[in-house]
């Protein structure tokens, strides 16, 4: 029982040492000291940046996204495994405790022997035997190979927790920008609608000069094509809204029956954000902080198929008793015990673990070549998006001045028809430029908003973490 009792203190010591934390690894990228734009306010990112829009509806979108969404549902599901994988991992530094009860019943006979009577009856004989044992086994974990699989385990967690991070920004992502076009979509329909009746309005007039001998039947033919042209694109727009509105349920986690209250407007475009600084960002973003922790697992495991090249030990030791009767099972006269001691070494293996060495160390190096090109890409991407933000609101500006100049121009045409002096061809041309006008000025505010989405994408959404739907105390004690 001394030995027992010695195993058993030394697996609960070793599954309860806390091994220490992973130390995130530092890429050989040269970053500045600050981003292109220097004009950038100073401060955090609010974590749920969504709010900065002003727009309760999109708000409430959101929130009900992270909540309901299935996609999201499946990231947790995944970060689930992962947390039950480390526990396991962590499990393997314990000793294996178990109990075990047997009984037998064993008939034997006797025959050919020379039973004096026995010449025409077979003798035989019932043996019963019962056992129950306390077993405990334990591997010695001498080179810290288990340590370092749950230490693997644990970095695993860890890229699915930034993983789980990853997927509410996007899904956040996306139903804001699905947001923004369902808005666009119901703007330019109201656009559309306005245009259909200014046209069937020039209709009207151009068929009372026709028939007043005043304008040819070209004019009104003409006048009819615009009419019919702006209810087709009517047409169109209705159901590019009708997509998105179902496209957003979706994302909500409900039937796309397009029901859903949506937007009447587009939000207008937040103040500039505070980026931070380019060496925070390796830090902030989920898929860098995956893919560091990636690669931290990827070399946790490189030294882990060196370790798979050493001996490994396995004490077992077992404490119980047999017996031919249930009531002797608690008699100590009946009590027996093992103990085994194991040594496992690989000596030929026709370099299959050397070969399971170098993939390991080429696996290593794939995923630094991955983090480092996901930096490259984060760092462009936050770029591309503080650059882009400048040229949309130039293109919005300018495309404002274009409707305000195509208005007038269409007023001036009308005039000009009114009066004798201008074709209706002239007309028309002014009507259709200054509906183009603000169909592009429409879209520009929402491409540009969509901008501002990216934006907050690219710098990892807030600067803290959301909360993960599971709980991972106690895996960090390892």
């Amino acid at each position: 029982m001394r030995t027992l009792l010695l195993v058993t203190v030394c697996g609960w010591a070793v599954g309860c040492a806390s091994a220490p934390p992973s130390e995130r690894l530092a890429l050989d990228i040269e970053t500045p000291s600050n981003w292109t734009n220097t004009n950038l306010p100073v401060g955090q990112l609010n974590v749920m940046w969504w709010n900065d829009f002003d727009d309760v509806g999109l708000a409430s979108a959101v929130n009900t996204a992270l909540a309901r969404n299935y996609n999201l549902q499946a990231a947790a599901a995944r970060l689930e495994q992962a947390a039950a994988n480390a526990r396991a991992a962590k499990g393997d530094l314990q000793p294996t405790v178990q109990t075990t009860f047997n009984g037998s019943r064993v008939k034997r006979n006797f025959i050919g022997f020379p039973f004096p009577g026995a010449e025409e009856q077979v003798l035989s004989t019932v043996s019963t035997n019962y056992g129950v044992s306390f077993d405990v086994s334990w591997e010695v974990d001498l080179w810290g190979r288990l340590r370092e699989t749950a230490r693997a385990a644990l970095t695993d967690l860890q890229a699915s927790a930034a993983d789980l991070r990853g997927a509410q920004l996007s899904i956040a992502g996306q139903t804001t920008k699905v947001w923004f076009t369902v808005a666009e979509a119901q703007q330019q329909i109201n656009l559309s609608r306005e245009t259909v009746e200014s046209f069937r309005a020039s209709v009207n007039q151009v068929q009372d000069r026709f028939e007043a001998g005043v304008r040819p039947a070209l004019d009104l033919r003409l006048a009819l094509l615009n009419l019919s042209n702006a209810e087709a694109q009517l047409q169109q727009r209705l159901q590019q809204f009708d997509t998105a509105v179902r496209q957003l349920e979706v994302l909500l986690g409900r039937y796309a029956g397009g029901t859903l209250k949506t937007p009447t407007k587009l939000p207008t475009v937040t103040p500039s954000v505070p980026a931070g600084l380019p060496a925070d960002l390796v830090a902030r973003r989920p898929d860098l902080v995956s893919a560091e922790r990636q690669l931290t697992a990827a070399i946790t495991r490189a030294g882990i198929a060196r370790l798979d090249l050493f001996p490994r030990i396995t004490l077992t030791t077992s404490r119980g008793t047999a017996a031919d009767a249930l009531r002797a099972l608690i008699d100590g006269n009946f009590s027996v015990w093992t103990l085994l001691g194991n040594v496992v070494a690989p000596l030929w293996q026709g370099g299959r673990l050397r070969a399971m060495v170098s993939r390991a160390d080429a696996r290593g190096e794939e995923a630094l070549a991955s983090y480092a090109n996901a930096a490259l890409t984060a760092y462009a991407e936050v770029e591309t998006a503080l650059a882009a933000d400048e040229f949309l609101a130039g293109r919005e500006e300018h495309l404002t001045e274009s409707v305000q100049q195509a208005r007038a121009a269409e007023r001036l045409a009308n005039e000009r028809y009114r009066a004798g002096l201008e074709s209706y061809i002239t007309v028309l041309d002014s009507q259709r430029s200054a509906v183009n006008a603000e169909v592009q000025l429409i879209t520009a505010r929402r491409l540009r908003l969509e901008n501002r989405v990216d934006l907050y994408l690219a710098l990892g959404g807030g600067f803290e973490q959301l909360k993960a739907p599971v709980q991972l105390a106690g895996l960090n004690n390892q």
